[in-house]
């Protein structure tokens, strides 16, 4: 899955825009101008992502970015470490039973999957394959 989502941009009376995601509802915020607001938007949606997964939650699967919406992504790191949290859970695969597969510590694996945690994405990558999956990194225009 791509963690790329759709944003909308609503001018706000009294200046600045508000921000919403229609895929993640707790995902609002706002911003002076819209350059201000797109990059608040990468916060919020961070913010509100990590909390499905620390609340043992499906993460919302991104939409197509409909007429005039802006699409936010997650930072490399938080993508990788989203899609190996959602490999576990459609696999049912437990932390004990990934670290047994790593041969490592749970708490090694507990790591991994914090979003709040510094992980280093190899190790996200490795754990991933351990799952049968693989990690795709691209770009795209700004």
């Amino acid at each position: 899955m791509h963690y790329i989502y759709p944003c909308v941009l609503t001018p706000e009376e009294e200046g600045g825009f508000s921000v919403f995601f229609p895929d993640v509802p707790a995902a609002l915020t706002c911003g002076d101008n819209q350059a201000e607001a797109l990059e608040m938007a990468e916060d919020a949606l961070v913010v509100a992502l990590s909390a499905y997964a620390s609340n043992c939650e499906d993460i919302p699967v991104p939409s197509a970015a409909g007429l005039g919406q802006q699409m936010v992504a997650v930072p490399p790191l938080l993508a990788a470490k989203l899609a190996l949290y959602t490999a576990m859970r459609i696999q049912g695969v437990t932390k004990v039973e990934l670290a047994a597969k790593l041969g490592m510590g749970a708490s090694y694996v507990c790591k991994l999957c914090n979003p709040n945690h510094r992980s280093h994405i190899g190790s996200v990558e490795a754990a991933l394959r351990a799952l049968g999956r693989s990690l795709v990194i691209g770009d795209r225009a700004a």
